[in-house]
C-alpha cells in the first residue's frame, strides 16, 4: 500500500505497511495503490512539479507478495499469482515512464526485485551508503525476466558488465558501488540524509518549470526500445507558442 501527499510542487508516495520493518511487498492492492497516486500526480501535474517515491524502514520494497503467490495453496496457483503480478507491473513501469514530470527514488533501504525495478523507474535514484542494497534475486530463486524487465535494464544500466553482475550474479549491491556502477545519483549516511537530499532533488527538478507532456515524451525518446514492449507511443510535442 502506500500514503501520497504534495510538498509545493513536488508529490511524495510513500511506500506503507504495518511497521518499520514491513518489507513494503509488491502484491495486486499494493500495486493498485500505486498506480492510483501516480495516476492522481499526473491528473494534477503542473509545469514545475515533481514526484518521489519513498518508504520507511530496512526496505524500500522487498519485491513481489511472494507469500500471496505461494497462499494459492498449489504450484499452479502460486505460478498464476506470480504471473499476474508481472502482468499488473507492467502499467506500473509504463505509468511512470509516462509521467509528465521529473520522478526521484528515495531508497532508504532494501529495494530487491520488482522493489529494484519501481526504483530504476525513476529518473533518478538516491540512496542509503551506510544500510540496504539494490538486488536483482530472479536468478537465485528461480523466476526469469519479463520483456519490459529486461528491456528497462538493458536501457537503463549501461555497462553490460554492470547488467551482468546485477542479473546473472544477482550481485547484492550497497550504495558506494551502486554509485560507481552509474545505478543511482547519489548515496548518503542515513535515511534522513536520502530523504532531504531527494526533497532538495525534487525541488530543484521542480523549479525548471518545464512542459510535463514536452519532459515526458523526450523521457520516452531516450527509452525506445522499453517504450517499445510497454506500447506506449513516442510524439513530438510543441510548447514554444513561438513555433
Amino acid at each position: 500500500m502506500c500514503t501520497s501527499e504534495k510538498h509545493g510542487d513536488v508529490f511524495v508516495l510513500t511506500l506503507t505497511g504495518s511497521s518499520n520493518v514491513d518489507e513494503h511487498r509488491l502484491g495486486p492492492s499494493a500495486i493498485d495503490s500505486i498506480l492510483s497516486a501516480i495516476a492522481q500526480a499526473k491528473a494534477e501535474a503542473t509545469p514545475g512539479s515533481a514526484f518521489i517515491t519513498t518508504s520507511h524502514g530496512k526496505f524500500f520494497s522487498n519485491g513481489f507478495d511472494l507469500a500471496w503467490a505461494q497462499a494459492a495453496g498449489s504450484r499452479t496457483g502460486a505460478r498464476e499469482r506470480v504471473h499476474y503480478m508481472f502482468k499488473s507491473f507492467r502499467p506500473l513501469v509504463a505509468a511512470m515512464m509516462d509521467l509528465p514530470m521529473p520522478t526521484v527514488a528515495a531508497v532508504n533501504g532494501h529495494a530487491a526485485a520488482a522493489g529494484f525495478i519501481l526504483a530504476l523507474s525513476h529518473d533518478y535514484v538516491v540512496m542509503r551508503r551506510d544500510k540496504g542494497v539494490l538486488y536483482m534475486s530472479e536468478v537465485d530463486i528461480g523466476l526469469t525476466l519479463p520483456d519490459y524487465c529486461a528491456a528497462l535494464f538493458r536501457e537503463k544500466v549501461g555497462s553490460a558488465t554492470a547488467r551482468r553482475d546485477v542479473l546473472l550474479r544477482a550481485k547484492k549491491i550497497k550504495g558506494e558501488e551502486a554509485l560507481r556502477m552509474g545505478l543511482v545519483e547519489a548515496a548518503y549516511d542515513s535515511e534522513e540524509r536520502v530523504a532531504e537530499a531527494s526533497m532538495r532533488l525534487g525541488k530543484q527538478l521542480a523549479g525548471r518549470k518545464c512542459t510535463g507532456e514536452v519532459y515526458a515524451e523526450i523521457r520516452k525518446s531516450l527509452y525506445p526500445d522499453l517504450c517499445g514492449v510497454l506500447g506506449l507511443d513516442i510524439k513530438a510535442v510543441f510548447s514554444n507558442s513561438k513555433l
